[in-house]
C-alpha cells in the first residue's frame, strides 16, 4: 500500500489523481474508491497500484487510517 493525498478530483466524471508519497502522481477512477461521492480533494488516502493501458493506476483507494 502507498500514502499519498487526493491532488485533484473531477466528480462529475468519476476519476481524479493522487500526488503520493513516493512522488509520483497516480490515476484513480471512481470503481476504484471505497466513498468516492464522500472526497472533497485534500484527503490523505492509502491506495494500491495496478498496471493499465495507459500506465500504473491507483486501486483500492481509501482514507488514510481505514
Amino acid at each position: 500500500m502507498l500514502n499519498g493525498t487526493i491532488k485533484k478530483l473531477v466528480s462529475d466524471r468519476g476519476f481524479g489523481f493522487i500526488s503520493a508519497d513516493d512522488g509520483k502522481e497516480y490515476f484513480f477512477h471512481r470503481e476504484g474508491v471505497a466513498n468516492f461521492d464522500g472526497l472533497m480533494g485534500g484527503e490523505k488516502v492509502t491506495f494500491d497500484v495496478q498496471p493499465s493501458p495507459k500506465g500504473p493506476r491507483a486501486n483500492n483507494v481509501k482514507l488514510a487510517g481505514e
